[in-house]
């Protein structure tokens, strides 16, 4: 019979929460039923495996990512909405740097689309990018150019990466200043 007041709710903000605290990688099934009081054994009641609480943990913070990022780019287009993006990304990964991490790992694609989070994710930086005319394939290799700037950049501020004295914060305005220029001359797919 499962403990009373633990959900699979509850142990996943808990491991977001951990995942913050000691980092992604240092989340366990043992940490976790730790932070509880409890054996292992009781968690299986409520997640899978490791893997299927990883995972929910990524669907979690990637809500949490969006919900962030969505009144940052409300009401604007173009650059400005590129900017309230990519500044709210980037605030979120470093605030919650366990979380960001979770949202990271690769994650079933058929899994992804059926939640509301992943759909959201899609129809927000789609119509960020509304204003640049892309179409696909160009919107997809859009993307993928936004995420791994602003990943790369996180990853490496958040690691003490960037040694330079340049202020760290107009090094980053202007790269969401050179990814508007990229966008607004794209060099379209015929």
């Amino acid at each position: 019979m499962p403990r009373a007041g633990l959900t699979a709710d509850r142990l996943v903000a808990a491991a977001a929460d951990l995942a913050d605290e000691v980092g992604f990688e240092n989340v366990t099934l043992s940490a976790l039923a730790r932070r509880f009081g409890v054996k292992d054994a009781s968690l299986y009641s409520h997640v899978k495996n490791l893997q299927d609480l990883r995972t929910r943990l990524a669907v979690l913070a990637g809500g949490e990512m969006i919900d962030h990022i969505a009144p940052a780019v409300a009401g604007r287009a173009g650059r400005e909405a590129l900017a309230g993006f990519a500044d709210a990304y980037r605030e979120y990964a470093l605030r919650h740097p366990g979380r960001y991490a979770a949202t990271q790992i690769p994650v079933d694609q058929a899994l992804a689309a059926g939640t509301p989070a992943f759909r959201r994710t899609a129809e927000i930086t789609y119509g960020m990018l509304r204003a640049y005319g892309l179409e696909e394939p160009d919107l997809t290799d859009a993307v993928r150019l936004l995420r791994s700037t602003f990943h790369g950049y996180c990853a490496l501020e958040a690691g003490g990466g960037f040694g330079a004295s340049r202020d760290v914060q107009r090094s980053w305005e202007k790269a969401v200043h050179a990814l508007h220029t990229a966008l607004t001359h794209w060099p379209r797919e015929t």
